[in-house]
Parts: structure tokens; C-alpha cells; sequence
């Protein structure tokens, strides 16, 4: 199970971590099935909602780069 799919179990349905997190379940169902990835800012505030269960690091891998480059 990936990180989004766990992202989903922990708030229970899509539509809920879309409400949570202010997104569309669109966006919420495209991280699901990999079709794109989830925006720093967005990642952030995963992370903050969830006291760190869903580190942003792992949900925008991009992040890492910039942790690597500071």
C-alpha cells in the first residue's frame, strides 16, 4: 500500500482527506492511482493535519531535493 493509499485509510474515504486537505476528490483520486503528485504546500499541510503520521517529505518527494540543496 503506498503512502496515498494509506493517506486515504487514515481519513477514511477520498472525499475526506480532499475536505481536509482543500482539494478536489479529483486530485485526492489522481494521487491514488499515480497519475500526479501532491504540491509541497499541499504536503505541508498534510503533515501539519495529521501531527506528522504523513511526513511531507514522503508525500512530495521533491522536497527532498530542496532539504539536500539548504
Amino acid at each position: 500500500m503506498d503512502i496515498f493509499d494509506r493517506l486515504v485509510k487514515h481519513f477514511g474515504t477520498q472525499d475526506r482527506v480532499a475536505e481536509a486537505l482543500a482539494v478536489s476528490q479529483a486530485t485526492v483520486s489522481g494521487w491514488v492511482r499515480g497519475e500526479h503528485g501532491m504540491s509541497a504546500i499541499t504536503a505541508m499541510r498534510a503533515e501539519q493535519i495529521t501531527s506528522g503520521a504523513f511526513p511531507a517529505v514522503e508525500l512530495c518527494p521533491a522536497l527532498k531535493r530542496l532539504s539536500a540543496v539548504a
